[in-house]
């Protein structure tokens, strides 16, 4: 088993939950990822992987903070929950679907750093780079250590 550190970028709504809200209580169960790509890349993750914390669907777009992956992928428990908008019909207990990581709050960038500065680095982060990528609408990703360090350098 690799015990080298990897990095991601999970996004949140802020209106749902926002670096503020990890800030406020400390380590938080990553609920609701309805998206195979995303749950897969979840289940990869390891305790003390990076993680940078982005706000989507707000006024202004971006980095806003810095959890660590604290608890490795375990069963979502809103996938069983009827009145949970994330209930889905088809996971059982013994057959889940849907996992989820719990992520520590590390800290709040001094400044956010919104997409369109992101987007701006293109070439310095990769075409790979799934956030600047056109269509991409995953909400957990791979970061490389070159673009963690790259995106914080812009803090």
């Amino acid at each position: 088993m690799s015990t080298r550190k990897r990095y991601w970028l999970m996004k949140s709504e802020p209106t749902d939950f926002s670096i503020d809200d990890l800030a406020r209580v400390g380590t938080e169960p990553w609920t609701g990822v309805r998206n195979y790509q995303a749950r897969n890349f979840m289940r990869q993750m390891q305790i003390g992987d990076g993680v940078l914390f982005y706000h989507s669907n707000t006024d202004v777009p971006g980095i806003y903070g810095i959890g660590e992956v604290a608890a490795t992928a375990y069963p979502d428990p809103t996938q069983f929950q009827k009145k949970s908008k994330y209930f889905d019909e088809k996971a059982t207990r013994e057959q889940p679907r849907w996992d989820l990581v719990d992520v520590r709050f590390v800290r709040k960038l001094a400044r956010g750093i919104p997409l369109d500065e992101i987007r701006g680095h293109a070439d310095a982060l990769g075409e790979e780079f799934a956030l600047i990528r056109k269509g991409s609408r995953l909400s957990v990703m791979p970061v490389t250590a070159a673009q963690w360090k790259r995106l914080l350098s812009l803090e």
